[in-house]
């Protein structure tokens, strides 16, 4: 899929997953769509991608785009949880030459939101009012959110109960975009769709 500009300097794509399985079983660690989502920001001084993951289907014409998108700018490169560090390297050595650190240097603008114990860290970005997660949230096509299953959080210190207490704080954002590595992003209304996530999740309420 094509980048999507959300607003102006906010764009999201899609590629898809090269450990992808399509007999994965509903619920499992494997249990996720064929393509999964990145995104690019531009701040006032610095371009920053979030768990990029480059295309696999016109790789070259997508980094053609990507570098006059960016042209001489800064780029940071920034992760939210560790299995999505997806093409950020093949990025930083692309963009050496405009950056000195490119790798989890947050930039002015972008605003981390450790989920600790839970072995993810969400970025806000608060002139476009977008939260970006990585594994901790997923979407659904009808704009909702749903917390992840109990087993994507095999080897962290939290259940999912308890993952449901780290993600409180973030309904005082006024969220109006969460967009999601895992599903279809919400592009409206998004501070409700994470206030129903949570409460379903509370409820005992199972991950699709």
């Amino acid at each position: 899929m094509p980048p999507v500009e959300i607003v102006p300097g906010l764009l999201r794509w899609t590629a898809r997953h090269p450990d992808w399985n399509p007999q994965a079983l509903p619920g499992s660690t494997e249990d996720w769509d064929e393509h999964v989502g990145s995104v690019l920001y531009e701040t006032s001084d610095t371009v920053v991608l979030i768990d990029p993951l480059l295309p696999s289907e016109d790789r070259m014409g997508f980094l053609h785009w990507l570098d006059e998108r960016i042209g001489a700018r800064p780029v940071s490169i920034l992760t939210t949880i560790r299995w999505h560090r997806r093409d950020r390297e093949e990025l930083a050595e692309r963009y050496k030459s405009n950056t000195s650190r490119a790798w989890n240097a947050v930039p002015r603008g972008v605003e981390p939101q450790p989920l600790r114990g839970a072995g993810e860290t969400m970025f806000w970005l608060p002139a476009v009012a977008a939260l970006v997660p990585g594994d901790r949230l997923i979407g659904a096509p009808d704009g909702r959110l749903h917390v992840c299953p109990q087993s994507w959080l095999d080897g962290v210190h939290v259940n999912r109960p308890g993952l449901v207490e780290l993600l409180r704080p973030l309904v005082e954002l006024p969220v109006e975009r969460v967009l999601v590595s895992h599903g279809e992003p919400v592009l409206h209304d998004g501070r409700a769709a994470l206030v129903r996530a949570i409460a379903e999740a509370k409820a005992g309420k199972a991950s699709p």
